[in-house]
């Protein structure tokens, strides 16, 4: 049965948990489009989302290794929330990069244009050019351009364009940049061989208007233009970096947002690990019980995040880009809080191991737990999929589904889908991983997530209605909830005293640090050359021949393998006994996953 009993002492555990996973989920959710926001490219995302895990990676064993050998996990567990919570704040504070939209100006006879055609490979966005047309069909927008002239130029604008006052060269300005205000029908934008067109209907030069007419002879008045619209989608739709992504890393603007992400992404770490570790710690003999603890980090996730979406939307409303202010200060407030209640924690660290790196290397010289670790690789991959393209993968299916129309509704679909992931799918099975655990012990446990990955994947690839998800979704308690709190407590279970912090580092660095750092480089490159579907499709089968192969290789493990010291893989009831009896081995002797 399900122990109901309120431990009144793991009180500031959960508070933690509850928190410090909502002061980062105003954030971390909305980084990648924040980043976009400041004008880098995807590229430039990508390579920074590819070196943050692999910092989680290096910190988590280091500052492990430093809490186990100095018993200071507390002590770290509050710096590192500090330091979590400050860069993220600063991030804020970071200007965009400089943004350029360069259009060429060309003048005709009857009606003059001028036309956006974008370069480094870039293409336009047809369905934010079909809404720019649809919805204003019947407007007109005004566009601000200052153009490169050359001399000649200015005598068409005096005799052509009745501008007298530029008839006398003392009036032309000397930087040869001439100032227009182009009038334009959205039904005179389109998109016409990979370049976005903007007929005028009329201009105006310090208040007049002009003909914009230009004889056939003059058919070289062609000035380029910088324009700004007063569009807002327009502008998304014709603004790029003019920086290269070869020569960002020579922006301050990029060092400054790199910095601080890796500060925070190791602050998260760190705090992550330790924080596992010390509420093992305080579980004692009882490691099953961590994802009853562990669940209130998903209330504070899924409720917060959902919530801090909605705000974003509220205060950017009347402006020309997303304003995440307010979720910054709720970072700030909410771990500020988590500041508080974790001093509360009631946890002396009393183990102590007189060589950190000798014991924990001991535990590796067990084949089944090195296992364990291969399979936490393997789990990794696939939890890459999921975070980094399930939403792209929807996206392209709304698309295909019902055109440029999704749009209306597909960031309300992904607010369900993370809701759905978080009380449906991760609370539930938080919740309930100690009663699984202590039934079917963890190496099942694994069996089935990974049979859980390979079902879901597959339900994916077959999707044509992305509304289809919301069922698959709840699987998520499965393939994130089940496995995460196995992968904990497995951890907890076999460290040698004194080494607990170590422990849940080196275990977090090889999910997250290995395998989804290598999961998101493999996912890119398959979405970029066989799709969404075939992407899922094939990481499908692989979980499933992976379940098949850790069903196998345990069998004959169990049947033909060495006697070794009692770290491995055990039937529940037996591990269950080894913590319950609390056997002087050592604490990572138990025989299993089981716990």
């Amino acid at each position: 049965m399900v122990n109901f009993q309120v431990n009144k002492k793991l009180l500031p555990m959960k508070a933690h948990y509850f928190l410090f996973n909502a002061g980062t989920a105003p954030v971390v959710p909305f980084m990648p489009t924040l980043v976009k926001q400041l004008g880098f490219s995807s590229v430039i995302v990508g390579t920074i989302y590819t070196v943050l895990p692999i910092v989680g990676m290096l910190v988590k064993p280091l500052f492990g290794i430093i809490a186990d050998r100095f018993q200071r996990q507390k002590l770290l567990f509050l710096i590192f929330q500090i330091l979590t919570a400050i860069p993220f704040f600063l991030i804020m504070f970071i200007p965009a990069i400089p943004q350029e939209t360069t259009v060429s100006f060309h003048c005709h006879e009857g009606v003059s244009d001028f036309r956006y055609c974008p370069d480094n490979g870039t293409t336009i966005d047809k369905c934010l050019v079909e809404e720019i047309t649809q919805n204003e069909a019947n407007n007109t927008m005004n566009c601000y351009l200052e153009c490169d002239t050359e001399p000649w130029m200015w005598d068409t604008i005096c005799k052509h364009w009745n501008v007298t006052k530029y008839c006398d060269k003392s009036n032309i300005p000397s930087d040869q940049l001439l100032h227009l205000t182009a009038v334009v029908p959205y039904n005179q934008v389109e998109e016409v061989k990979e370049c976005l067109f903007f007929m005028v209907r009329e201009g105006q030069i310090g208040g007049q208007t002009v003909p914009l007419y230009c004889p056939a002879n003059t058919s070289d008045f062609r000035p380029t233009c910088r324009v700004h619209c007063d569009n807002e989608r327009v502008m998304e739709a014709i603004s790029n970096s003019h920086i290269p992504d070869s020569k960002v890393t020579g922006l301050y603007q990029f060092w400054l947002l790199f910095l601080f992400l890796i500060a925070s992404w190791a602050g998260m770490a760190v705090v992550v690990s330790v924080g596992d570790a010390i509420c093992f710690e305080m579980l004692g003999d009882k490691p099953h019980l961590y994802g009853n603890q562990r669940l209130w980090g998903s209330i504070g996730w899924g409720t917060v995040s959902l919530f801090a979406g909605f705000l974003v939307d509220t205060f950017s409303e009347g402006k020309l880009t997303k304003d995440y202010t307010v979720v910054f200060y709720m970072t700030v407030v909410l771990i500020g809080f988590d500041i508080l209640c974790s001093s509360k924690l009631q946890h002396t660290q009393t183990r102590m191991s007189t060589n950190i790196l000798k014991d924990v290397g001991q535990i590796f010289a067990s084949f089944r737990v090195v296992v364990f670790f291969c399979w936490c690789v393997m789990i990794g991959l696939g939890t890459a999929l999921i975070w980094n393209f399930l939403f792209w993968h929807l996206e392209d299916l709304a698309k295909a589904m019902e055109g440029c129309g999704h749009s209306t509704w597909i960031k309300t679909l992904q607010g369900i889908i993370m809701s759905i992931q978080t009380f449906g799918g991760e609370l539930p099975f938080f919740f309930l991983s100690g009663w699984i655990l202590k039934k079917i012990g963890h190496i099942h446990a694994m069996s089935l997530v990974l049979l859980g990955f390979g079902v879901r994947f597959l339900l994916y690839s077959y999707l044509v209605d992305p509304w289809w998800v919301i069922p698959i979704e709840f699987m998520n308690g499965i393939t994130f909830g089940l496995f995460y709190a196995t992968m904990a407590s497995y951890a907890s279970i076999v460290a040698p005293p004194g080494t607990e912090a170590t422990m849940q580092g080196l275990v977090g660095a090889v999910f997250e640090g290995v395998g989804v750092s290598l999961g998101s480089l493999l996912a890119g490159h398959l979405f970029e050359h066989i799709g969404g579907s075939a992407t899922f499709r094939s990481f499908g089968w692989a979980a499933l021949a992976l379940f098949v192969v850790h069903v196998v290789v345990q069998a004959l493990t169990d049947r033909f393998g060495a006697k070794e010291p009692r770290i491995g893989y055990a039937a529940p009831k037996e591990a269950l006994e080894n913590v319950e009896d609390d056997q002087p081995i050592v604490r990572g002797s138990l025989q299993g996953y089981g716990g």
